[in-house]
């Protein structure tokens, strides 16, 4: 072999070892961040057994119903999407399994949030009927706000990272749609009981929730935005708790537990859409804001929402979910630099009218399969101790 054929020759191996050293450098990237994304797909997982199963056991004689129902709705969810994401219709080709896990445990969390709603006022079957009929429709709204379904909002175009919209939202005007379609007069006359120990319950269900958002709203950013976002997450978090607490106690005279429980949450249902990109002063301002505004709606608006809509609502979602989920998706207006409005806007508009029809519609059909002869109690459906 001459000289320049002994020199093409180590070209060769240098250029294959290095091109066999990218590759491999971004299989183990690729391994590492699927790695992290598991470890925060099971912080996710945590919330909607042990978070929303514990915030919903404070109604007093409802507690074994709550957690099994807990159960059953995360179960049926799950699998649920994952078999119609392998779907022509809802397709996720692109995306990796751990990705399509984690969808899938965000429509979960979106269906508890509706099951919230109408909590204590279904038997244990219904809650199963109530996941599998949401879950279509949720991935429909999905595949249009956030896949270029039927071309109707561009891809990119309609900024949601942390689900504030998609899922909080979604999830809160769904369940009053069911609501709508279902509440009796004899729920409207029944007394939602708790006592000491639910509400400590469903307290630890809000810490719970509380510990993990982080990792909910940080499930599916790029890993050079995970820190900032868990950052963010958190002072809004914490923005919430404090003004929960002010605004409790001024407008009730004393603290209410639901409040602390539920509107101290708020911070991490407004901070989603935005949560990657905004500043730290920035998230505890909205914490602030979306903390004030649950607590209101909890010791004010709610008698008044509940009585124009004729419903209850069991959990009180309209005040955690649906109004603070709404000021989040607003809020990007404000916050994303360059944001396409006409996108946001729209995309706002068309997931309230998709959740409100498809609640009433499911509402409806599940009325057709029986009725709960009395709200809120476990002795129905549970084995008396």
């Amino acid at each position: 072999m001459n000289k320049k054929g002994l020199i093409l020759l180590l070209l060769i191996i240098v250029s294959a070892k290095s091109l066999f050293a990218q590759i491999v450098n971004t299989d183990v990237l690729n391994t590492l961040t699927d790695v992290q994304k598991y470890y925060r797909a099971i912080h996710v997982m945590a919330m909607l057994l042990l978070g929303f199963g514990f915030l919903m056991v404070f109604v007093r004689k409802y507690g074994r119903s709550a957690i099994t129902a807990t159960f059953l709705l995360v179960s049926v969810s799950i699998p649920a999407y994952i078999t119609f994401a392998g779907s022509s219709i809802f397709s996720k080709n692109n995306l990796s399994e751990i990705d399509i896990l984690i969808l899938s445990e965000f429509a979960a969390a979106s269906l508890l949030i509706t099951a919230g709603a109408v909590l204590g006022r279904l038997k244990m079957y219904q809650y199963l009927i109530l996941g599998i009929l949401f879950i279509p429709v949720y991935m429909l709204n999905e595949q249009i706000m956030l896949n270029n379904g039927f071309g109707l909002i561009q891809q990119g175009s309609f900024i949601d990272v942390g689900g504030s919209i998609v899922i909080h939202m979604f999830g809160a005007i769904f369940g009053l749609g069911v609501a709508m379609s279902m509440t009796s007069k004899t729920e409207f006359k029944s007394d939602i009981e708790t006592d000491f120990t639910s509400d400590r319950f469903s307290l630890l269900g809000s810490m719970i929730l509380w510990i993990f958002w982080p990792s909910f709203c940080s499930a599916l950013v790029l890993p050079e935005e995970v820190v900032i976002t868990a950052i963010n997450v958190i002072l809004a978090l914490s923005g919430a708790t404090i003004i929960t607490y002010i605004f409790t106690t001024w407008l009730r005279g004393k603290i209410d537990a639901a409040d602390i429980a539920n509107a101290s949450l708020a911070g991490g249902v407004a901070i989603g859409s935005v949560c990657n990109t905004a500043s730290p002063t920035e998230s505890i301002i909205i914490g602030l804001v979306a903390g004030a505004i649950s607590t209101i709606g909890f010791a004010v608006i709610q008698k008044h929402l509940q009585k124009g809509l004729k419903l209850i609502d069991t959990c009180g979602v309209s005040n955690l979910h649906g109004i603070p989920g709404l000021f989040g998706g607003l809020v990007a207006l404000i916050i994303i630099p360059n944001i396409n409005i006409t996108a946001q806007l729209e995309g706002i508009g068309l997931t309230i009218m998709i959740a409100i029809l498809g609640g009433l519609i499911t509402g409806k059909l599940i009325s057709f399969t029986g009725k709960r002869k009395i709200p809120y109690t476990d002795s129905e459906e549970f084995i008396a101790e």
